[in-house]
């Protein structure tokens, strides 16, 4: 018998079907070993020794494992052909052999592109040996990745609170959004003008577009206010027009590459509205395969690539399915070949691609996401064989006799086709005053023309958009920064860490995305270059290469990068705040219109504006403080400040009730004994309308409504984070208005309560089963599909691992739920073991009636401190 590991169990399932009763395949659910989070996992001072951990989970994998290679003949090592593949059997080879497991068993290490039949037996057949330059390209990244996170994280929450972490790469695609935002903050739009009119000719009307006027070409800004536009468009309403040239010259367009990741991820964004993850995870299950003919079949190949090329078999099962499909005129003479840019060969593999063209979209029974983005992959990859488009561009220039006045037209027709029949790229926007593309009637030269509708129109220029999931990606790939496999990690760790938001699919950074970028280029600024990121990516290609020894490359790297942080040791955090106050001067303190200093306290007028740090993040505060509280959130417009309003004195203490400002809106402050009491205006109360009475009511709050009749408990109401609520023991019950906090009565309260208790909603205890999923392979405990407050999720004994966003619950099965099951336990803190009780001894068994004795309590051993 010979024993196989995988990656995943989906995949474990399908491959001993293929491979059949000789063979037993488990899996290892990804990585066996990780390094620990917390100092010294990687220690610089002997060789960069990385000191690997087994949490509870993979150590009961790693002991199946070597259970099955005690009966087995030979261990072959199956995991995906990528450098984490590589690794993850690395790992397990360093494992088994500390463990003494192989007893001389050969060990051989296999690759294949996709999940089918003759795929993974061909795999079979040619095993290999272990690529150990891949393993060291693969330590050397971890160990850069671990140093740069657990040095430099330390040194921001010391000078930079508020701040979590930096990585390494994460930075940089940090810095390159902060910099789109500073770019449209800093944008001046420009004012031009088209004038543009509809042409009536003898085979039809056209619009035409004013290109030349005096003689003069125009440019863009030529036209650059309301008055020359004008006497533009009066020009143009006044000459004899004809046609005096038609020019109509061919075009070809030939079809893109199929995918590699990077584009994969882009072109789905665009036309699908997939996040990078998303994009991912649904090409991960179309790797893994869906039941075809009672048998598991991968529909595409390997999705973690930079390679462009498709394999000759592949290239001939795409041509003969494009002369089935669409015929002889669609099939080019020769195959097309495309070369990749990738600068390393050895992980650069074959180009995403369906495992079978003749699998059409059509002909598979797919649903949802898994659907939309095999149509995307198919339709790229069976375009990237077919012949080219060809085109015919018509331009059609209008003038007047003298040719003070010109005019010009566009059209395209497509006259074949091509590659267009299936599949087009998604191209570029054009701006407002950019040329289109129009249809055009059969005119020409020498015909004259009657101009209608002309029309001035005013245009501003607009600032380059804001970063989308396929832009950034395309923007570092353009960088060499970072890698395929990693990209859509870098995204989903900037959201994670609360940087940068997206919105309507665009990343904003938020105020601690920006701090930290202008903390890291003040005082880290080489790290967060863009070449220095992209030479080192080349570098750990080097490695990859075996060009660069790994060691040579970290130790290069930690030299200069420790005596950076090194010299941040007696940097103060006034020093860093000043810093910042003048790489950030644009975005906190722009200038003022009335020329007064963007800095001076509009408050006091003495104190000077400056960022200060608190538990909640950066704001921007007075130095006069304590004696002037002017605040305002960083990046904030000048906000008109509240100035302290005394509403009057509370009828039963005599204390002053104060309107006030501050850094999260207005509140209302008393003082008493120990320290003020504060309360937040409700969100619908303006400033303005504020009086003693709706002060008094604010300052009482909560208020007790009285003792619920059934356990004689106290019933309040409050004001909260999340708005008004009434609340008995734990059970809160939301109020619409924050009137009600102040009306409700006992029956009203009581009755609520109740009607919460029996309908609790989505909460904790109202979750309910959405699918059966079956048992669990390992315990036979069954996992299911939840409903929860934030959205479905699987539920095995003690762990809740959520889907994915944008996976149907319904089309979740066994095998991806294992894999959630999986990555929540990998992410899950590991418990430290609980403390053992003394075992007490065995009772003998009591005769009848027989009194039993009494047995001493078992001290408890003492706990150090």
């Amino acid at each position: 018998m010979n024993l196989v590991i995988v990656e995943s169990p989906a995949k474990a399932k399908t491959i001993e079907k293929y491979l059949g009763k000789d063979y037993k395949v488990l899996a290892s659910f990804g990585h066996v070993r990780d390094l620990p989070s917390k100092n010294g996992s990687v220690d610089p001072e002997n060789d960069f020794a990385m000191s690997w951990s087994v949490d509870t989970q993979s150590k009961k994998r790693i002991k199946d494992i070597e259970v099955a290679l005690g009966n087995a003949d030979k261990l072959i090592l199956a995991t995906d052909p990528d450098r984490e593949g590589e690794a993850i059997s690395w790992h397990l080879l360093e494992v088994l052999s500390k463990k003494k497991a192989f007893k001389g068993k050969p060990v051989e290490r296999v690759v294949f592109n996709a999940i089918t039949k003759t795929s993974v037996t061909n795999a079979i057949a040619n095993p290999r040996q272990l690529d150990q330059e891949l393993v060291d390209a693969y330590l050397a990244r971890r160990a850069l990745d671990y140093l740069v996170g657990f040095t430099l994280s330390p040194v921001l929450w010391r000078k930079l609170p508020g701040a979590r972490s930096a990585g390494r790469v994460q930075s940089v695609a940090l810095k390159l959004i902060t910099e789109r935002e500073t770019e449209i903050e800093r944008f001046d739009p420009r004012e031009y003008w088209t004038v543009q009119g509809l042409m009536t000719a003898k085979g039809g009307n056209f619009p035409a577009r004013l290109v030349t006027l005096n003689g003069d070409k125009l440019d863009k800004f030529s036209l650059n206010n309301e008055d020359l536009a004008m006497k533009a468009k009066a020009a143009v309403d006044t000459a004899s027009l004809s046609i005096t040239n038609v020019e109509a010259r061919p075009l070809t367009r030939n079809p893109s590459a199929p995918f590699m990741t990077s584009t994969l991820q882009q072109e789905a964004s665009r036309k699908l509205g997939f996040s990078a993850t998303q994009t991912m995870r649904t090409a991960q299950k179309l790797y893994e395969g869906v039941d075809i003919g009672g048998e598991t079949t991968g529909l595409i190949t390997y999705m973690r690539t930079d390679g462009i090329s498709m394999i000759g078999e592949a290239i001939s099962d795409c041509r003969a399915t494009i002369k089935n499909e669409y015929g002889e005129p669609y099939l080019p003479g020769q195959h097309r070949v495309y070369k990749t840019k990738a600068k390393n060969a050895q992980e650069a593999h074959e180009a995403i691609r369906p495992t079978s063209f003749a699998r059409t979209p059509d002909s598979l029974k797919l649903s949802g996401d898994m659907a939309k983005l095999y149509d995307l992959i198919w339709k790229r990859a069976m375009s990237s064989q077919m012949s080219s488009a060809k085109l015919e561009r018509t331009t059609v220039t209008i003038e007047d006799s003298a040719k003070t006045v010109g005019l010009r037209a566009t059209g395209q027709v497509v006259r074949f086709d091509g590659f267009l029949k299936v599949y087009e790229e998604t191209q570029a926007k054009k701006d407002d005053g950019d040329e289109t593309d129009n249809d055009l009637p059969a005119v020409e030269a020498g015909q004259s023309v009657k101009q209608s509708d002309v029309a001035a129109n005013q245009h501003f220029t607009q600032p380059p958009p804001r970063y989308s999931e396929a832009s950034l990606v395309k923007r570092m790939e353009e960088l060499g920064i970072g890698r395929p496999s990693t990209y859509a990690s870098i995204l989903k760790v900037l959201q994670d860490r609360g940087y940068v938001t997206l919105d309507k699919r665009r990343f904003t950074p938020v105020d601690k995305g920006r701090l930290l970028t202008a903390f890291l280029e003040e005082f880290f600024n080489k790290y967060v270059q863009y070449n220095y990121t992209a030479d080192l990516e080349e570098q750990l290609d080097k490695v990859s290469a075996g060009d660069l020894d790994w060691l040579t490359l970290l130790n290069n790297f930690w030299t200069e990068f420790s005596a950076t942080v090194d010299g941040t040791k007696e940097l103060r955090v006034t020093h860093v705040l000043d810093a910042l106050n003048d790489s950030l001067k644009d975005i906190v303190f722009p200038e003022k219109e009335d020329g007064t200093p963007a800095r001076k306290c509009p408050k006091c007028e003495t104190g000077e504006l400056s960022l200060k740090l608190g538990k909640f993040g950066a704001f921007v505060g007075c130095s006069n403080y304590p004696e002037c509280k002017m605040t305002r959130p960083f990046g904030g417009e000048e906000q008109e400040t509240i100035e302290d309003i005394v509403l009057g004195q509370h009828p039963e203490t005599e204390k002053d009730i104060v309107l006030k400002s501050g850094r999260f809106g207005p509140y209302v402050e008393m003082e008493t004994e120990k320290k003020p009491k504060r309360t937040s205006l409700p969100k619908t109360w303006p400033p303005d309308a504020m009086d003693l009475e709706k002060g008094i009511m604010l300052i009482n709050l909560p208020r007790k409504i009285g003792q619920h009749p059934e356990d004689g408990n106290q019933i309040i109401t409050a004001l909260g984070r999340f708005g008004p609520y009434i609340k008995h023991n734990t059970t809160y019950v939301s109020l619409k208005e924050p009137d009600e906090m102040f009306t409700v009565g006992m029956n009203d309260a009581v009755s609520r309560i109740a009607d919460k208790i029996a309908n609790p909603g989505r909460g904790r205890s109202a979750a309910k089963v959405l699918k059966d999923l079956g048992k669990h392979p390992s315990t036979e405990k069954p996992v299911q599909i939840m409903e929860g407050r934030y959205g479905p999720y699987v539920k095995y004994e003690k762990i809740n691992a959520t889907i994915p966003k944008g996976q149907d619950p319904q089309d979740v099965n066994i095998d991806m739920a294992l894999e959630y099951i999986a990555e929540k336990e990998a992410k899950s803190p590991k418990k430290k073991p609980a403390r053992k009780k003394a075992a007490a001894k065995k009772k003998p068994a009591a005769k009848k009636k027989a009194p039993a004795k009494k047995k001493s309590p078992a001290k408890k051993p003492a706990v150090k401190k």
